[in-house]
Protein backbone atom coordinates (compact mmCIF):
# COMPACT_ATOMS: atom_id res chain seq x y z
CA UNK A 1 0.00 0.00 0.00
CA UNK A 2 1.37 3.44 -0.94
CA UNK A 3 -0.12 6.79 0.05
CA UNK A 4 0.21 10.38 -1.24
CA UNK A 5 -1.89 13.05 0.40
CA UNK A 6 -5.42 11.66 0.49
CA UNK A 7 -4.74 9.18 -2.35
CA UNK A 8 -3.70 5.57 -1.98
CA UNK A 9 -3.23 2.60 -4.27
CA UNK A 10 -2.53 -1.01 -3.41
CA UNK A 11 0.09 -3.03 -5.28
CA UNK A 12 3.06 -5.23 -4.52
CA UNK A 13 6.62 -4.18 -5.32
CA UNK A 14 7.88 -7.70 -5.84
CA UNK A 15 11.29 -8.78 -7.17
CA UNK A 16 11.38 -8.60 -10.95
CA UNK A 17 12.15 -11.55 -13.20
CA UNK A 18 12.84 -11.87 -16.90
CA UNK A 19 9.88 -12.44 -19.24
CA UNK A 20 10.96 -15.02 -21.83
CA UNK A 21 8.73 -17.22 -24.00
CA UNK A 22 5.66 -16.23 -22.01
CA UNK A 23 7.18 -17.27 -18.66
CA UNK A 24 8.78 -15.44 -15.74
CA UNK A 25 12.28 -16.76 -15.12
CA UNK A 26 15.41 -15.88 -13.17
CA UNK A 27 18.55 -14.80 -14.99
CA UNK A 28 20.78 -17.69 -16.06
CA UNK A 29 23.57 -16.19 -13.96
CA UNK A 30 21.30 -15.76 -10.95
CA UNK A 31 22.38 -12.11 -10.75
CA UNK A 32 20.05 -9.29 -9.72
CA UNK A 33 20.34 -5.52 -9.49
CA UNK A 34 18.49 -2.93 -7.46
CA UNK A 35 16.22 -0.31 -8.97
CA UNK A 36 16.17 2.86 -6.87
CA UNK A 37 13.55 5.43 -5.93
CA UNK A 38 15.10 8.68 -7.26
CA UNK A 39 13.21 10.73 -4.66
CA UNK A 40 14.92 8.96 -1.77
CA UNK A 41 17.93 7.19 -3.25
CA UNK A 42 16.72 3.98 -1.59
CA UNK A 43 16.07 0.62 -3.31
CA UNK A 44 12.56 -0.20 -4.47
CA UNK A 45 13.13 -3.85 -5.32
CA UNK A 46 15.60 -6.27 -6.92
CA UNK A 47 15.35 -7.17 -10.61
CA UNK A 48 16.87 -10.13 -12.45
CA UNK A 49 19.93 -9.01 -14.43
CA UNK A 50 19.85 -10.36 -17.95
CA UNK A 51 23.02 -10.77 -19.99
CA UNK A 52 24.20 -12.57 -23.13
CA UNK A 53 22.81 -16.00 -22.16
CA UNK A 54 19.38 -14.57 -21.32
CA UNK A 55 19.29 -12.47 -24.49
CA UNK A 56 20.06 -15.60 -26.50
CA UNK A 57 17.16 -17.44 -24.87
CA UNK A 58 14.84 -14.51 -25.55
CA UNK A 59 15.91 -14.24 -29.19
CA UNK A 60 15.41 -17.98 -29.68
CA UNK A 61 11.93 -17.69 -28.19
CA UNK A 62 11.13 -14.75 -30.44
CA UNK A 63 12.34 -16.69 -33.50
CA UNK A 64 10.21 -19.71 -32.60
CA UNK A 65 7.18 -17.48 -32.12
CA UNK A 66 7.88 -15.85 -35.47
CA UNK A 67 7.95 -19.15 -37.34
CA UNK A 68 5.94 -21.67 -35.28
CA UNK A 69 2.83 -21.88 -33.14
CA UNK A 70 -0.20 -19.63 -33.24
CA UNK A 71 1.37 -16.24 -33.97
CA UNK A 72 2.26 -16.73 -37.67
CA UNK A 73 -1.30 -17.96 -38.18
CA UNK A 74 -2.88 -14.89 -36.58
CA UNK A 75 -4.69 -12.71 -39.07
CA UNK A 76 -4.01 -9.01 -39.23
CA UNK A 77 -7.41 -8.44 -37.65
CA UNK A 78 -6.52 -10.72 -34.73
CA UNK A 79 -3.26 -8.83 -34.18
CA UNK A 80 -5.26 -5.62 -34.14
CA UNK A 81 -7.63 -7.01 -31.52
CA UNK A 82 -4.66 -8.11 -29.42
CA UNK A 83 -3.20 -4.60 -29.50
CA UNK A 84 -6.57 -3.12 -28.58
CA UNK A 85 -6.85 -5.46 -25.59
CA UNK A 86 -3.39 -4.43 -24.40
CA UNK A 87 -4.44 -0.78 -24.57
CA UNK A 88 -7.62 -1.51 -22.61
CA UNK A 89 -5.68 -3.35 -19.91
CA UNK A 90 -3.20 -0.49 -19.56
CA UNK A 91 -6.16 1.80 -18.87
CA UNK A 92 -7.64 -0.77 -16.46
CA UNK A 93 -4.38 -0.79 -14.47
CA UNK A 94 -3.62 2.90 -15.06
CA UNK A 95 -3.37 3.97 -11.44
CA UNK A 96 -0.95 1.20 -10.49
CA UNK A 97 1.15 1.86 -13.59
CA UNK A 98 1.26 5.59 -12.82
CA UNK A 99 2.54 4.92 -9.31
CA UNK A 100 5.14 2.47 -10.56
CA UNK A 101 6.32 4.95 -13.18
CA UNK A 102 6.67 7.73 -10.62
CA UNK A 103 8.37 5.57 -8.01
CA UNK A 104 10.89 4.29 -10.54
CA UNK A 105 11.58 7.43 -12.63
CA UNK A 106 10.90 10.32 -10.23
CA UNK A 107 8.45 12.19 -12.45
CA UNK A 108 5.45 13.78 -10.70
CA UNK A 109 2.54 11.40 -10.24
CA UNK A 110 0.29 13.97 -11.92
CA UNK A 111 2.39 13.65 -15.08
CA UNK A 112 2.36 9.85 -15.01
CA UNK A 113 -1.42 9.91 -14.68
CA UNK A 114 -2.10 12.56 -17.31
CA UNK A 115 0.60 11.80 -19.88
CA UNK A 116 2.62 8.59 -19.69
CA UNK A 117 -0.07 6.00 -18.98
CA UNK A 118 -3.00 7.21 -21.12
CA UNK A 119 -0.72 7.95 -24.08
CA UNK A 120 0.80 4.47 -23.81
CA UNK A 121 -2.66 2.96 -24.09
CA UNK A 122 -3.46 5.25 -27.01
CA UNK A 123 -0.38 4.08 -28.92
CA UNK A 124 -1.39 0.43 -28.67
CA UNK A 125 -4.93 1.21 -29.75
CA UNK A 126 -3.81 3.45 -32.62
CA UNK A 127 -1.67 0.67 -34.09
CA UNK A 128 -4.52 -1.78 -33.55
CA UNK A 129 -6.19 0.10 -36.38
CA UNK A 130 -3.13 -0.09 -38.64
CA UNK A 131 -2.75 -3.87 -38.40
CA UNK A 132 -5.32 -4.48 -41.15
CA UNK A 133 -4.04 -1.71 -43.41
CA UNK A 134 -0.51 -2.91 -44.14
CA UNK A 135 -0.45 -4.14 -47.72
CA UNK A 136 1.46 -4.25 -50.97
CA UNK A 137 0.63 -3.03 -54.45
CA UNK A 138 0.47 -4.13 -58.06
CA UNK A 139 2.85 -2.44 -60.50
CA UNK A 140 2.30 -1.99 -64.29
CA UNK A 141 5.62 -3.39 -65.54
CA UNK A 142 6.77 -3.96 -69.12
CA UNK A 143 6.13 -7.37 -70.69
CA UNK A 144 3.54 -10.03 -70.02
CA UNK A 145 4.13 -10.22 -66.29
CA UNK A 146 2.15 -9.70 -63.16
CA UNK A 147 4.28 -7.82 -60.65
CA UNK A 148 3.16 -7.20 -57.11
CA UNK A 149 4.75 -6.37 -53.80
CA UNK A 150 4.30 -7.84 -50.34
CA UNK A 151 4.99 -5.82 -47.22
CA UNK A 152 6.26 -8.37 -44.74
CA UNK A 153 7.48 -8.20 -41.14
CA UNK A 154 11.20 -7.69 -40.59
CA UNK A 155 11.36 -10.59 -38.14
CA UNK A 156 12.90 -10.57 -34.67
CA UNK A 157 13.29 -7.01 -33.41
CA UNK A 158 15.52 -5.91 -30.55
CA UNK A 159 14.19 -2.80 -28.83
CA UNK A 160 16.25 -0.76 -26.36
CA UNK A 161 14.37 2.00 -24.58
CA UNK A 162 15.33 4.91 -22.29
CA UNK A 163 14.38 5.83 -18.75
CA UNK A 164 12.65 9.19 -19.24
CA UNK A 165 9.28 7.84 -20.49
CA UNK A 166 9.66 4.11 -19.76
CA UNK A 167 6.21 2.72 -20.54
CA UNK A 168 5.48 5.19 -23.32
CA UNK A 169 8.74 4.41 -25.13
CA UNK A 170 7.98 0.69 -24.84
CA UNK A 171 4.59 1.36 -26.43
CA UNK A 172 6.15 3.42 -29.24
CA UNK A 173 8.23 0.41 -30.22
CA UNK A 174 6.18 -2.65 -29.36
CA UNK A 175 2.84 -1.55 -30.83
CA UNK A 176 3.91 -0.91 -34.45
CA UNK A 177 6.20 -3.95 -34.38
CA UNK A 178 3.34 -6.25 -33.40
CA UNK A 179 0.94 -4.54 -35.82
CA UNK A 180 3.35 -5.50 -38.61
CA UNK A 181 3.66 -9.10 -37.39
CA UNK A 182 7.14 -9.02 -35.81
CA UNK A 183 8.32 -10.55 -32.56
CA UNK A 184 10.29 -8.53 -30.01
CA UNK A 185 12.98 -8.62 -27.38
CA UNK A 186 12.64 -5.50 -25.23
CA UNK A 187 15.46 -4.26 -23.02
CA UNK A 188 14.16 -1.58 -20.65
CA UNK A 189 16.57 0.91 -19.11
CA UNK A 190 18.21 -0.49 -16.00
CA UNK A 191 17.12 2.63 -14.07
CA UNK A 192 13.40 2.09 -14.79
CA UNK A 193 12.42 -1.54 -15.44
CA UNK A 194 9.25 -1.73 -13.34
CA UNK A 195 6.52 -0.65 -15.77
CA UNK A 196 8.03 -2.75 -18.55
CA UNK A 197 7.84 -5.80 -16.29
CA UNK A 198 4.26 -4.95 -15.30
CA UNK A 199 3.52 -4.66 -19.02
CA UNK A 200 4.71 -8.24 -19.38
CA UNK A 201 1.94 -9.31 -16.99
CA UNK A 202 -0.53 -7.26 -19.03
CA UNK A 203 0.64 -9.01 -22.20
CA UNK A 204 -0.10 -12.34 -20.51
CA UNK A 205 -3.53 -11.09 -19.43
CA UNK A 206 -4.21 -10.04 -23.02
CA UNK A 207 -3.39 -13.59 -24.24
CA UNK A 208 -0.32 -12.59 -26.23
CA UNK A 209 1.22 -15.76 -27.70
CA UNK A 210 4.40 -16.88 -25.92
CA UNK A 211 7.61 -15.46 -27.35
CA UNK A 212 5.99 -12.59 -29.24
CA UNK A 213 7.29 -10.14 -26.63
CA UNK A 214 10.23 -10.98 -24.38
CA UNK A 215 11.46 -8.53 -21.72
CA UNK A 216 15.07 -8.69 -20.55
CA UNK A 217 16.15 -6.07 -18.00
CA UNK A 218 19.89 -5.58 -17.80
CA UNK A 219 22.74 -3.23 -18.57
CA UNK A 220 23.82 -1.74 -21.87
CA UNK A 221 27.32 -3.24 -22.10
CA UNK A 222 25.97 -6.73 -21.42
CA UNK A 223 22.30 -7.24 -22.33
CA UNK A 224 22.11 -4.33 -24.78
CA UNK A 225 25.35 -5.18 -26.59
CA UNK A 226 24.37 -8.86 -26.82
CA UNK A 227 21.05 -7.92 -28.39
CA UNK A 228 22.70 -5.65 -30.95
CA UNK A 229 25.32 -8.23 -31.94
CA UNK A 230 23.02 -11.27 -31.97
CA UNK A 231 23.03 -12.83 -35.48
CA UNK A 232 19.37 -13.86 -35.27
CA UNK A 233 18.07 -10.35 -34.51
CA UNK A 234 16.87 -8.71 -37.72
CA UNK A 235 16.50 -5.13 -36.50
CA UNK A 236 17.42 -2.88 -33.60
CA UNK A 237 15.23 0.06 -32.55
CA UNK A 238 16.97 2.31 -30.04
CA UNK A 239 16.10 5.51 -28.19
CA UNK A 240 18.83 7.15 -26.14
CA UNK A 241 21.94 9.30 -26.30
CA UNK A 242 23.91 9.68 -29.52
CA UNK A 243 27.12 8.14 -28.14
CA UNK A 244 25.27 4.88 -27.51
CA UNK A 245 23.70 5.18 -30.96
CA UNK A 246 27.16 5.37 -32.50
CA UNK A 247 28.22 2.27 -30.58
CA UNK A 248 25.11 0.41 -31.76
CA UNK A 249 25.89 1.25 -35.38
CA UNK A 250 29.41 -0.08 -34.99
CA UNK A 251 28.28 -3.29 -33.28
CA UNK A 252 25.45 -3.91 -35.75
CA UNK A 253 27.79 -3.70 -38.73
CA UNK A 254 28.84 -7.34 -38.37
CA UNK A 255 25.33 -8.60 -39.09
CA UNK A 256 24.12 -5.65 -41.21
CA UNK A 257 20.82 -5.61 -39.34
CA UNK A 258 18.34 -2.80 -39.87
CA UNK A 259 18.54 0.11 -37.46
CA UNK A 260 16.36 2.98 -36.34
CA UNK A 261 17.84 5.47 -33.90
CA UNK A 262 16.00 8.20 -32.00
CA UNK A 263 18.79 10.08 -30.28
CA UNK A 264 19.31 13.29 -28.36
CA UNK A 265 19.00 16.94 -29.21
CA UNK A 266 19.83 20.52 -28.34
CA UNK A 267 16.68 22.01 -29.71
CA UNK A 268 16.40 25.73 -30.55
CA UNK A 269 13.37 27.58 -29.19
CA UNK A 270 13.25 30.87 -31.12
CA UNK A 271 11.13 33.81 -29.94
CA UNK A 272 10.69 36.91 -32.13
CA UNK A 273 9.65 40.30 -30.81
CA UNK A 274 6.24 40.05 -32.50
CA UNK A 275 5.33 36.88 -30.57
CA UNK A 276 2.56 36.67 -27.99
CA UNK A 277 4.88 37.05 -25.00
CA UNK A 278 2.52 35.44 -22.48
CA UNK A 279 2.13 32.38 -24.65
CA UNK A 280 5.84 32.21 -25.49
CA UNK A 281 6.98 32.46 -21.85
CA UNK A 282 4.73 29.55 -20.91
CA UNK A 283 6.01 27.63 -23.93
CA UNK A 284 9.64 28.22 -23.02
CA UNK A 285 8.94 27.15 -19.44
CA UNK A 286 7.16 23.98 -20.53
CA UNK A 287 9.73 23.30 -23.25
CA UNK A 288 12.63 22.96 -20.81
CA UNK A 289 11.18 22.08 -17.41
CA UNK A 290 8.57 19.46 -18.33
CA UNK A 291 9.64 16.04 -17.01
CA UNK A 292 12.60 17.64 -15.15
CA UNK A 293 14.12 18.54 -18.51
CA UNK A 294 14.65 14.83 -19.17
CA UNK A 295 13.20 15.11 -22.67
CA UNK A 296 15.20 14.42 -25.83
CA UNK A 297 13.54 17.31 -27.68
CA UNK A 298 13.64 19.78 -24.75
CA UNK A 299 13.90 23.44 -25.77
CA UNK A 300 17.24 23.78 -24.01
CA UNK A 301 18.51 26.67 -26.18
CA UNK A 302 16.21 29.68 -25.90
CA UNK A 303 16.92 32.34 -28.56
CA UNK A 304 15.39 35.75 -27.80
CA UNK A 305 15.28 38.74 -30.15
CA UNK A 306 17.16 41.67 -28.57
CA UNK A 307 14.22 44.03 -28.05
CA UNK A 308 12.17 41.31 -26.35
CA UNK A 309 14.95 39.87 -24.20
CA UNK A 310 14.73 41.76 -20.90
CA UNK A 311 10.98 41.56 -20.35
CA UNK A 312 10.87 37.92 -21.46
CA UNK A 313 13.65 36.82 -19.14
CA UNK A 314 12.10 38.60 -16.16
CA UNK A 315 8.78 36.85 -16.73
CA UNK A 316 10.38 33.48 -17.28
CA UNK A 317 12.50 33.71 -14.14
CA UNK A 318 9.47 34.66 -12.05
CA UNK A 319 7.50 31.74 -13.47
CA UNK A 320 10.40 29.35 -12.86
CA UNK A 321 10.52 30.37 -9.20
CA UNK A 322 6.99 29.00 -8.77
CA UNK A 323 8.12 25.44 -9.52
CA UNK A 324 7.82 23.18 -6.49
CA UNK A 325 10.63 20.64 -6.47
CA UNK A 326 9.97 17.73 -4.15
CA UNK A 327 8.35 14.37 -3.49
CA UNK A 328 6.80 13.37 -6.84
CA UNK A 329 3.98 11.52 -5.05
CA UNK A 330 2.65 14.73 -3.50
CA UNK A 331 -0.12 16.38 -5.54
CA UNK A 332 1.39 19.88 -5.38
CA UNK A 333 4.83 18.83 -6.63
CA UNK A 334 5.56 20.17 -10.12
CA UNK A 335 9.11 18.83 -10.53
CA UNK A 336 10.55 15.62 -9.18
CA UNK A 337 14.13 14.39 -8.95
CA UNK A 338 16.32 13.40 -11.87
CA UNK A 339 16.34 9.68 -12.49
CA UNK A 340 19.71 8.83 -10.93
CA UNK A 341 22.69 10.12 -9.02
CA UNK A 342 24.60 9.98 -12.30
CA UNK A 343 22.13 12.31 -14.02
CA UNK A 344 22.11 14.65 -11.05
CA UNK A 345 25.91 14.82 -11.08
CA UNK A 346 25.89 15.44 -14.83
CA UNK A 347 23.46 18.36 -14.56
CA UNK A 348 25.39 19.90 -11.66
CA UNK A 349 28.64 19.49 -13.59
CA UNK A 350 27.20 21.42 -16.54
CA UNK A 351 25.93 24.12 -14.21
CA UNK A 352 29.48 24.61 -12.96
CA UNK A 353 30.72 24.64 -16.56
CA UNK A 354 28.20 27.35 -17.41
CA UNK A 355 29.40 29.50 -14.54
CA UNK A 356 32.99 28.98 -15.61
CA UNK A 357 32.22 29.84 -19.23
CA UNK A 358 30.87 33.23 -18.20
CA UNK A 359 27.15 32.72 -18.60
CA UNK A 360 25.00 34.67 -16.13
CA UNK A 361 23.15 32.47 -13.64
CA UNK A 362 19.67 33.90 -13.08
CA UNK A 363 17.98 31.23 -11.00
CA UNK A 364 18.74 27.79 -9.60
CA UNK A 365 22.17 26.36 -10.11
CA UNK A 366 22.24 24.01 -7.15
CA UNK A 367 21.32 20.63 -5.79
CA UNK A 368 17.79 20.33 -4.42
CA UNK A 369 16.96 19.45 -0.83
CA UNK A 370 16.66 15.93 0.48
CA UNK A 371 18.38 12.64 -0.18
CA UNK A 372 16.97 12.22 -3.66
CA UNK A 373 18.52 13.23 -6.96
CA UNK A 374 17.05 16.73 -7.07
CA UNK A 375 18.34 19.71 -9.09
CA UNK A 376 16.80 23.19 -8.76
CA UNK A 377 15.52 24.45 -12.15
CA UNK A 378 18.24 26.62 -13.63
CA UNK A 379 18.43 29.44 -16.19
CA UNK A 380 21.63 30.87 -17.69
CA UNK A 381 21.47 34.19 -19.55
CA UNK A 382 23.95 36.12 -21.70
CA UNK A 383 25.29 32.89 -23.14
CA UNK A 384 26.83 32.27 -26.55
CA UNK A 385 26.12 29.40 -28.89
CA UNK A 386 29.73 28.23 -28.54
CA UNK A 387 29.52 27.49 -24.82
CA UNK A 388 29.34 23.84 -23.86
CA UNK A 389 26.04 24.42 -22.06
CA UNK A 390 24.67 25.48 -25.46
CA UNK A 391 26.22 22.68 -27.49
CA UNK A 392 26.02 19.54 -25.37
CA UNK A 393 22.88 17.75 -24.22
CA UNK A 394 22.48 18.13 -20.45
CA UNK A 395 19.18 16.23 -20.11
CA UNK A 396 18.12 18.12 -17.02
CA UNK A 397 16.34 21.33 -15.96
CA UNK A 398 19.00 23.70 -17.32
CA UNK A 399 18.13 26.41 -19.84
CA UNK A 400 20.60 28.51 -21.87
CA UNK A 401 19.37 31.92 -23.12
CA UNK A 402 21.02 33.47 -26.19
CA UNK A 403 20.24 36.79 -27.91
CA UNK A 404 19.79 37.31 -31.67
CA UNK A 405 19.23 40.34 -33.92
CA UNK A 406 17.20 39.16 -36.94
CA UNK A 407 15.65 36.18 -38.70
CA UNK A 408 18.79 35.09 -40.52
CA UNK A 409 20.88 35.11 -37.35
CA UNK A 410 18.20 33.17 -35.50
CA UNK A 411 18.13 30.46 -38.18
CA UNK A 412 21.92 30.29 -38.36
CA UNK A 413 22.27 29.97 -34.61
CA UNK A 414 19.46 27.44 -34.40
CA UNK A 415 21.13 25.24 -37.03
CA UNK A 416 24.60 25.63 -35.51
CA UNK A 417 24.50 22.27 -33.75
CA UNK A 418 25.31 18.66 -34.55
CA UNK A 419 21.76 17.70 -33.57
CA UNK A 420 18.42 18.09 -35.33
CA UNK A 421 15.59 16.57 -33.36
CA UNK A 422 13.19 19.48 -32.85
CA UNK A 423 12.81 23.25 -32.72
CA UNK A 424 10.21 25.96 -32.27
CA UNK A 425 9.41 29.44 -33.53
CA UNK A 426 7.19 32.02 -31.84
CA UNK A 427 5.79 34.84 -34.00
CA UNK A 428 2.51 36.36 -35.15
CA UNK A 429 3.89 36.70 -38.70
CA UNK A 430 2.69 33.63 -40.61
CA UNK A 431 5.23 34.13 -43.42
CA UNK A 432 8.09 34.34 -40.97
CA UNK A 433 6.82 31.25 -39.16
CA UNK A 434 6.77 29.14 -42.32
CA UNK A 435 10.10 30.53 -43.51
CA UNK A 436 11.87 29.64 -40.27
CA UNK A 437 10.12 26.26 -39.98
CA UNK A 438 11.39 25.34 -43.45
CA UNK A 439 14.94 26.55 -42.80
CA UNK A 440 15.47 24.84 -39.44
CA UNK A 441 17.12 21.44 -39.84
CA UNK A 442 15.13 19.26 -37.48
CA UNK A 443 12.55 16.50 -37.58
CA UNK A 444 9.83 18.37 -35.68
CA UNK A 445 9.15 22.12 -35.70
CA UNK A 446 6.54 23.67 -33.44
CA UNK A 447 5.02 27.07 -34.25
CA UNK A 448 3.65 29.01 -31.26
CA UNK A 449 3.66 25.84 -29.15
CA UNK A 450 6.09 23.30 -27.70
CA UNK A 451 6.11 19.59 -26.85
CA UNK A 452 2.93 18.88 -28.79
CA UNK A 453 2.64 15.25 -29.87
CA UNK A 454 0.08 12.94 -31.42
CA UNK A 455 0.46 9.23 -32.12
CA UNK A 456 -0.54 9.90 -35.75
CA UNK A 457 2.30 12.37 -36.39
CA UNK A 458 5.86 11.16 -37.12
CA UNK A 459 8.75 11.87 -34.77
CA UNK A 460 12.48 11.53 -35.38
CA UNK A 461 15.67 13.42 -36.05
CA UNK A 462 18.11 14.84 -38.55
CA UNK A 463 21.88 14.51 -38.34
CA UNK A 464 23.18 13.21 -34.99
CA UNK A 465 19.66 13.06 -33.60
CA UNK A 466 19.28 9.80 -35.49
CA UNK A 467 17.25 8.38 -38.35
CA UNK A 468 13.91 6.70 -38.90
CA UNK A 469 10.50 8.00 -37.88
CA UNK A 470 8.42 6.67 -35.03
CA UNK A 471 4.65 7.14 -34.63
CA UNK A 472 2.09 7.52 -37.38
CA UNK A 473 2.12 5.41 -40.51
CA UNK A 474 5.82 6.17 -40.92
CA UNK A 475 6.69 3.78 -38.08
CA UNK A 476 5.36 0.91 -40.20
CA UNK A 477 8.34 1.39 -42.51
CA UNK A 478 10.66 0.59 -39.59
CA UNK A 479 9.07 -2.80 -39.00
CA UNK A 480 8.37 -4.05 -42.52
CA UNK A 481 10.32 -4.99 -45.61
CA UNK A 482 9.13 -5.07 -49.21
CA UNK A 483 9.24 -8.16 -51.43
CA UNK A 484 8.71 -7.90 -55.19
CA UNK A 485 7.01 -10.89 -56.85
CA UNK A 486 7.11 -11.50 -60.65
CA UNK A 487 4.70 -13.91 -62.36
CA UNK A 488 5.28 -14.89 -66.00
CA UNK A 489 1.90 -14.84 -67.75
CA UNK A 490 3.10 -16.25 -71.11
Amino acid sequence: MATAGQMEVSFELKPGKLFIDGKWVEAVSGKTFETLNPATGKPLTAVAEGDRADVDLAVRAARRAMEQGSYPKMSASERGKLLWRIGELILKHAEELAWLETLDSGKPLSNSRAVDIPLSAEVFQYYAGWATKIHGETIPVAGNYLNYTLREPVGVVGQIIPWNFPLLMAAWKLAPAIACGNTCVLKPAEQTPLTALRLGEILQEAATPPGVVNIVPGFGPTAGAALVAHPDVDKIAFTGEYITGQEIMRNAAGTLKKLSLELGGKSPNIVFNDADINQAVKGAYFGIFFNQGEVCCAGSRLFLEDSLHDEFVDRLVNLTKTIKVGDPLQPDTTMGPLVSAEQQAKALRYIELGKGEGAKLLVGGERGRGNGFFVVPTIFDEATNQMRIAREEIFGPVLTVIRFKDVEEAVALGNDTCFGLAGAVWTRDVRKAHYVAKRLKAGTIWVNCYNVFDVASPFGGYRMSGFGRELGKHALELYTQVKSVWVNLD
